[in-house]
C-alpha cells in the first residue's frame, strides 16, 4: 500500500473517531463524562461538553475531508497535535485527580496509540 493511501487510511481512522466523540458528547454529555471520569456532569458542563463536542465534530468531518486532498499533511498534523495534547492531559487527570472513570485509561491509550499512528505516518510523508 503506497505512502498517500496508507495515509488517508490513519487519516480516515482518527478522524472517525474524533467526529464520532464528538457526536456523543453533543447527544450525550452526560453519559461521556461519566464514563470518562467517574462524575456527573450537571448545568455549565453539560454546556461545555456540547462546545467540545462540535469542536470535535468539526475537527473530525474537516480531517475526514483533508484525507481526499492531495496533500494530507496539515490534516495529518492537526490529528497529531490534538492526540498528543489529550494523550497528555488525559495522564495527567488520571494520576493527578480523582476524575477517574472506567474509560479514561483505555481513551487516554488509544490517543497514546493514535499520536504514534499519526507521528509516523506524518515522518513518512516529509
Amino acid at each position: 500500500m503506497g505512502t498517500v493511501r496508507w495515509n488517508r487510511t490513519v487519516l480516515g481512522v482518527a478522524a472517525a473517531i474524533e467526529a464520532v466523540t464528538g457526536l456523543f458528547l453533543l447527544i450525550v454529555p452526560h453519559l461521556l463524562v461519566k464514563l470518562l471520569l467517574g462524575v456527573d456532569a450537571t448545568g455549565v458542563a453539560i454546556v461545555i461538553g456540547r462546545v467540545a463536542g462540535i469542536a470535535l465534530l468539526s475537527l473530525g468531518l474537516g480531517c475526514w475531508m483533508g484525507r481526499l486532498g492531495e496533500d494530507s499533511g496539515w490534516a495529518l498534523f492537526a490529528l497529531l497535535i490534538y492526540n498528543s495534547l489529550v494523550t497528555i492531559y488525559l495522564t495527567l487527570v488520571g494520576f493527578g485527580t480523582e476524575f477517574v472513570g472506567m474509560l479514561l485509561w483505555p481513551a487516554a491509550a488509544l490517543h497514546a496509540a493514535l499520536t504514534a499512528l499519526l507521528a509516523y505516518r506524518l515522518k513518512e510523508t516529509r
